[in-house]
């Protein structure tokens, strides 16, 4: 299989993975709860781990040659026989459940987390969430350290068998311990089918359009529990849904008597916050672009000289841990150093707000692209030189350490942009939606993975001319190709979407960055870093 094909395959595959979770999201947040839908997530993962370990312990769900390699204890072997249609379909439908079960962790882990933590009474209630978001990354990015070394170790040196049962046993612990915890945990219930809300306000606002704006506001119909009582000023048009016409549009017990006829203020300003935001969410689609890059620096690192010392080298595959490293050191010095020591000279507590870390992100995103080419450039030149244009497979005297910084500005794009973007979805939109918040950054990656696909095979086909005999910029042949030219391609792209970003925060305006959204008895409303403001309806803003 060819690299365009070999990377497009994986794109779409991750694609498909970062799609489920937002399915998960609106069935945590209508249904479910987010307790229930990360243990049926957990369940299901664990399902495909356990088959996909049978793939390598049952003789039958294998190739021959694979079997071979089992029992010699290897991960590498010369030749395979083709699967069979029945292993295939083994081998999918592990990825399948673990697919389905990414769909319930990752939009409700962290929004669940936070849970745990969202105190109204808490006067640094925002500060302790902003410290949250960082080292839920930053664990996670420990865990890939985790499999990228330990778990690689454990395969290469004890075969398949050992190194997909210890990820399926520590699965199992995992989920265990998570269930076992029941009783501990703060649960918030689910209210009401967001998608349905959705729909009727949209319903609703059609059959108002013709409706004047009311200047008797008491005429917007709000729920007796929720502190939204008159609808905000911008996505004006969707106010028209929760306008009450006459009387008997409410029911004694306050609820409208056609939800499709009347909505409240509490519907209609959730369908604007998540609408205002997908302007500043498609920001984010490029640099996941750029992220998913990882079948080019894997072929950079392969044709380059790995070795450390005389007797040990990097595996190609493990330079992606440079990029991991990066971002944890970044939210490590981040938290506990550089936010602390800035508030101590400045005699008050300073952070840098979500729009400026998401726009950083994407700068530190374009420059990753730029030295990417930039060392495939002279990797190329090298190659020339020592007459390996031919042999994409021969290694170029020139150090793969130069690959080391644009992964770390790849992690530190994603250190600033990726938290940044989370944090800002759990900050702007309703307590009601936290699991949806949760799940924006991985739906845009799927977008992302979708569209580095269809850049990849316009590049491939548009360079490749045509038949012709020209090489194509991505060419399977490392050292024919212009893989420089994509990644300059790409840094292009970024710079641009900066612009974009710029523009979409400009017209967005300023972030509910003073305090965040909480679920009280009462209703929902906006928890303020300072008890001085003493009304919901007048946050403390700060312009990010």
């Amino acid at each position: 299989m060819g690299v365009t094909k070999g990377q497009n395959l994986l794109f779409f595959w991750s694609a498909a993975t970062n799609f489920l979770p937002l399915l998960g999201a609106f069935l945590a947040d209508s249904y479910l709860g987010r307790f229930l839908t990360i243990s049926l997530g957990s369940l299901f993962t664990l399902l495909g781990m356990i088959v996909l370990w049978l793939t390598a312990m049952v003789q039958k769900l294998r190739p021959a040659a694979a079997a071979a390699c089992s029992s010699t204890q290897s991960t590498v072997c010369t030749s395979v026989a083709a699967a069979t249609s029945a292993q295939y379909s083994v081998l999918v439908s592990s990825f399948v459940l673990m697919s389905i079960g990414a769909g319930g962790i990752r939009p409700c882990s962290l929004a669940f987390g936070a849970d745990q933590l969202d105190r109204k009474e808490n006067p640094h209630n925002q500060r302790v969430l902003e410290s949250y978001f960082g080292w839920y990354y930053a664990s996670a990015a420990a865990s890939v350290i985790v499999a990228l070394t330990a778990v690689v170790y454990i395969q290469d040196r004890m075969g398949w068998k050992v190194g997909f049962g210890v990820p399926a046993v520590l699965m199992l612990i995992s989920a265990t311990l998570f269930i076992v915890a029941f009783p501990l945990y703060i649960k918030r219930k689910s209210t009401r089918n967001l998608f349905g809300s959705f729909v009727q306000v949209l319903v609703a606002a059609f059959k108002n359009r013709h409706l004047p704006f009311p200047s008797n506001l008491s005429l917007y119909h709000s729920n007796k529990a929720s502190q939204y009582k008159v609808p905000t000023a911008k996505l004006r048009f969707l106010n028209k849904a929760c306008i009450i016409k006459k009387p008997e549009d409410v029911k004694a017990d306050g609820l409208p008597t056609n939800p499709w006829d009347l909505c409240s203020v509490e519907q209609v300003e959730e369908l604007k916050a998540l609408i205002r935001v997908i302007p500043l969410w498609s920001t984010g689609i490029m640099i996941s672009i750029n992220i998913s890059q990882s079948a080019f620096p894997f072929l950079q690192a392969s044709s380059m000289d790995r070795h450390v010392s005389k007797s040990f080298q990097i595996p190609a595959g493990s330079f992606g841990m440079f990029t991991v490293i990066a971002l944890t050191v970044w939210v490590v010095l981040y938290d506990r150093a550089i936010l602390p020591l800035a508030s101590k000279v400045r005699g008050k507590p300073v952070r840098l707000s979500t729009k400026t870390r998401m726009g950083t992100g994407i700068f530190l995103s374009a420059m990753g692209m730029l030295f990417s080419g930039v060392v495939e450039h002279v990797r190329k030149r090298e190659a020339a030189k020592q007459g390996l244009l031919n042999n994409p497979h021969a290694v170029v005297a020139m150090s793969a350490m130069w690959l080391v910084p644009q992964h770390c500005l790849n992690g530190l794009a994603e250190a600033f942009n990726a938290i940044g973007q989370t944090e800002f979805y759990y900050s702007e939109l309703p307590k009601s939606m936290s699991s949806i918040a949760s799940s924006l950054f991985g739906l845009g990656m799927a977008v992302a993975n979708l569209l580095a696909s269809v850049i990849l095979s316009t590049v491939d086909r548009t360079t490749g001319g045509g038949g012709d005999g020209k090489e194509s910029w991505v060419s399977s042949n490392i050292n024919k190709g212009h893989y420089e030219y994509y990644y300059w391609l790409l840094a292009i792209l970024t710079m641009i979407n900066l612009v974009y970003f710029v523009g979409c925060s400009w017209i967005y305006g300023p972030c509910l960055e003073g305090g965040s959204r909480v679920c009280t008895d009462e209703g929902e409303r906006v928890l303020l870093l300072t008890d001085r403001v003493s009304t919901p309806a007048t946050p403390l803003r700060v312009l990010g």
